[in-house]
C-alpha cells in the first residue's frame, strides 16, 4: 500500500488529503503537525478572531470526524526534524519515525523576528496561531496603549481591531507608506487616511530602535525618542520554513523550488506546497507567494499529481485584507513599470487600480468593489487586452469593458 505523509498541519494539508481522496487514492495518509490543533484558517486571526467576534471552533477547516473518515492518521503536536531521503524515512522530534512513499512538504512559514535591545521583553508579541493572539487578546484593555510595528496587512488588521476594542494604537512604519510591499501608492494613501480617521497614529518613515521595560516591555524608542505603551506587536513578515528542506538536500531558494506539478526539482518523491514554495509563476519569473489561494491550489495540484493525476499549477495568485470597513480585493502580481488605471473614486472608499502591462490587465486591486475584483481576475487569467479608457469610464459596466 502507498503511503503519504504530509508535514505541515495547515490550509495546504487539509486541501491535500481532501484532492488525495477524491482523486481515488487509496493508500495510507499521515498528517504530521507541530502544533496541538486539527488544520485551521489563519485569515481571522487578526481580524474578527482578535476582535472576539468569530469562535475559536470555527477556524477549523475541517472536524476531526473528516480525517477518521478521510483514513488519515494525526500524528500532532511533534515536529518533524529529518528528512532522510535514501531510507524515505522522516524523523520526529519524539524520537519516532514514518516511512513514506510519497512526501508532501506543507511547512507554511514564521514570523520574522527583530533583534533589538528590549525585544526578548515580556509584552512584546507576534502574531502567527492561535495561540499568539489567545495571548495577544489577553493583553487587551479598553484605554491600554498598544505600539504595533510594521504597517503590513496583519500589523494594519490588528491595529483596525484594536482601535475598535478601545485601545489607543500607534504604528511604527520604517517606510513611507502603509503596506508598501503589497498595494499601489494611491492604495496606500487612503488606508493611512482611514487609519488616521479612525485614531491611530501612524508614524511613517519611523525605524524602531528598541525597546523598553524591567520585567516587562513598557516603551518604543523609534525616531530619537521613547514613547510609553502597555502592548507591542512587532509585525516584520514571514520567512518560509525551509530549513527541513535545505537539510535534506532540496534544492530551494527563498522556498522550496518546484516545478509546475508542485514537484521538488531535486526528488520526484516529494512534493511542496504554499508559503514554503517557490515556482514559476504565470509570467515565467520564480516567485513565493503569501497567500490562503496558493496553498490550497498549490496543495491541489500537489495531491493529483500524487494520485497519479498531474496537472500544471498556473492560478491567477490573490489575496485579501478586511481593515474596519474597506474590503481589499487582489488578484495578479503587479510590476514596478505598470500602467495604473484608477476607477471610481478613492475618496467614496469605493474603487479599483488595474496594471496593464503591454496593453494587458496583469493585476486588480479593488477596494469595496467586487465586480472590479471579479472581472478583473478573469482578465488576468485571459491575458486580456483592454483599452484604459473604457476602464476607467464607470458608466460602462464592468463585464462590459472588453
Amino acid at each position: 500500500m502507498e503511503r503519504v505523509v504530509i508535514i505541515g498541519a495547515g490550509q495546504a494539508a487539509a486541501q491535500a488529503i481532501t484532492t488525495l481522496r477524491a482523486e481515488g487514492f487509496s493508500g495510507s495518509i499521515t498528517l504530521v503537525g507541530d502544533e496541538p490543533w486539527l488544520p485551521y484558517q489563519r485569515p481571522p486571526l487578526s481580524k474578527s478572531y482578535l476582535e472576539g467576534t468569530f469562535e475559536q471552533e470555527r477556524l477549523f477547516l475541517k472536524p476531526e470526524a473528516f480525517y477518521a473518515e478521510a483514513r488519515c492518521e494525526l500524528m500532532l503536536g511533534v515536529s518533524a526534524t529529518k528528512i532522510d531521503r535514501a531510507h524515505k524515512r522522516l524523523g520526529l522530534a519524539d524520537s519516532r519515525s514514518v516511512s513514506y512513499d510519497k512526501l508532501l512538504i506543507a511547512t507554511g512559514s514564521r514570523v520574522r523576528k527583530i533583534k533589538l535591545p528590549g525585544s526578548e521583553l515580556p509584552g512584546v508579541h507576534y502574531l502567527r496561531g492561535i495561540d499568539d493572539v489567545d495571548r495577544l487578546r489577553a493583553a487587551f484593555g479598553s484605554g491600554r496603549r498598544l505600539a504595533i510595528v510594521g504597517a503590513g496587512y496583519i500589523g494594519l488588521e490588528v491595529a483596525a481591531a484594536a482601535r475598535k476594542l478601545g485601545l489607543g494604537v500607534t504604528v511604527f512604519e520604517a517606510l513611507d507608506r502603509v503596506m508598501a510591499r503589497a498595494v499601489s501608492p494611491i492604495v496606500s494613501e487612503v488606508y493611512a487616511r482611514v487609519h488616521r480617521e479612525a485614531g491611530v497614529d501612524l508614524l511613517l518613515n519611523t525605524g524602531i530602535e528598541g525597546f523598553s521595560g524591567k520585567d516587562r516591555v513598557d516603551g518604543v524608542h523609534a525616531g530619537g525618542k521613547s514613547q510609553f505603551f502597555d502592548v507591542v506587536l512587532v509585525a516584520v513578515g514571514i520567512v518560509p520554513n525551509c530549513e527541513l528542506a535545505i537539510n535534506a538536500g532540496l534544492a530551494c531558494d527563498d522556498g522550496i523550488v518546484v516545478d509546475s506539478f508542485c514537484t521538488s526539482v531535486t526528488d520526484p518523491s516529494i512534493f511542496a506546497a504554499g508559503d514554503c514554495t517557490r515556482h514559476h509563476g504565470r509570467d515565467g519569473n520564480q516567485v513565493r507567494l503569501e497567500c490562503v489561494q496558493n496553498a490550497i491550489d498549490q496543495a491541489r495540484h500537489a495531491a493529483m499529481a500524487m494520485a497519479g493525476k498531474p496537472a500544471p499549477y498556473s492560478e491567477v495568485p490573490w489575496f485579501w485584507s478586511d481593515q474596519y470597513d474597506l474590503k481589499l480585493q487582489i488578484a495578479g502580481l503587479a510590476w514596478a513599470g505598470d500602467r495604473m488605471v484608477v476607477r471610481g473614486d478613492p475618496a467614496a472608499r469605493k474603487f479599483s487600480v488595474f496594471h496593464l502591462r503591454e496593453g494587458r490587465v496583469a493585476a486588480v486591486e479593488a477596494i469595496n468593489s467586487p465586480s472590479e475584483y471579479l472581472v478583473g481576475r478573469k482578465l488576468i487569467a485571459d491575458c486580456a487586452a483592454v483599452e484604459p479608457e473604457r476602464l476607467t469610464d464607470i458608466n460602462i459596466p464592468m463585464k462590459s469593458v472588453v
